[in-house]
């Protein structure tokens, strides 16, 4: 069985610390209210055609990083185990869903686990990119008053655009062979990576964009079927700042610093009480209810069972132990 590790400790007590105190604000409120109005049931159903999009896109970004890495697969793999991994991040610690899509995709594929790893890699730098340019236009259009100013987003602009500009020189060095030894340490993970570098990378960044573009959506419906005022700007004004608090180490669904996360920024947009804790309640049950409903279906049908699973986790986990130095 794997043993908590100091992230996971510090996880479960950011996550003790925050709820408490999220629980201790919201029993000061007036208490939340659950749209049971067809319209607003209408519109609940409607964000989560929008997530089904979203997810369904996401597979299929999977699905070409995967193949400009050569690493053989299913499409269908490439989607279900997006759903898995997401049901996965909700109830294991440390993200376990995606150490459960390395596993799972390397059991189905002729790929090494590493290159795996390399793939799903090379989703989070796309994910990064869209966030850094949504922050950056969250900034600058003024959403919630930008209490800290314009300087987070120029920074993070520079960062992106210095990372972008060190990957292009690397690989002009690679290709007069610099670097030979580092690249071959590095190729089994990084060669995912070259994608961001091709032509279809900023295809990619686009659909990304889109994604979270679309998860703001998501809370724009979300807040109507409360009838309340949130715009598309706003409603992915609140995905950024949930994304970037995703960060902090946490228990598993981010418990506590993704409600918080939301509830500061629903007060930085002037929603806040009854309405506030309702929102967080109701985006919470359409962002990670079914999807870990889903993912866990998948989970028991598709791959063997939660059982069979957590049996390839723990001899995984056995591996370096059970080596000889």
């Amino acid at each position: 069985m794997r043993r908590l590790g100091l992230r996971d400790i510090a996880g479960f007590v950011v996550s003790i610390l925050t709820i408490a105190a999220v629980a201790w604000w919201a029993s000061h409120q007036e208490a939340p209210t659950i749209p049971t109005a067809p319209r607003s049931l209408a519109l609940i159903g409607a964000a989560l055609g929008v997530y089904i999009a979203a997810t369904l896109a996401r597979g299929w970004r999977w699905h070409k990083v995967l193949a400009h890495a050569r690493i053989d697969h299913d499409v269908r793999d490439a989607h279900a185990l997006v759903t898995v991994g997401y049901m996965g991040n909700t109830v294991l610690p440390a993200r376990g869903g995606e150490a459960l899509r390395i596993l799972l995709l390397a059991e189905r594929s002729t790929a090494r686990r590493r290159e795996v790893l390399g793939s799903i890699i090379a989703e989070r730098v796309f994910d990064v990119v869209a966030l850094v340019l949504l922050f950056a236009v969250m900034t600058f259009v003024g959403i919630a008053g930008t209490p800290a100013g314009e300087s987070p987003a120029l920074i993070a602009i520079v960062v992106v655009v210095a990372g972008a500009l060190l990957l292009v020189t690397y690989l002009r060095l690679r290709r007069r062979g610099r670097f030979e030894r580092f690249a071959q340490a590095l190729r089994p993970i990084a060669g995912a990576s070259r994608i961001l570098a091709r032509r279809i990378g900023p295809l990619l960044v686009l659909v990304t964009l889109l994604v979270w573009l679309s998860e703001g959506l998501i809370f724009t419906l979300v807040a109507e079927s409360l009838q309340i005022e949130l715009s598309l700007l706003e409603g992915t004004f609140l995905v950024v700042l949930a994304s970037f608090f995703a960060l902090v180490p946490a228990a598993p669904g981010y418990v506590g610093t993704y409600d918080a996360a939301m509830l500061f920024g629903l007060g930085a947009l002037d929603i806040r009480g009854g309405a506030a804790v309702s929102f967080v309640i109701l985006a919470r049950l359409v962002l990670f209810g079914p999807i870990t409903v889903a993912g866990l279906i998948l989970l028991l049908t598709r791959y063997g069972g939660i059982s069979r699973v957590w049996r390839a986790l723990r001899e995984r986990t056995s591996e370096p132990a059970q080596s000889p130095a």
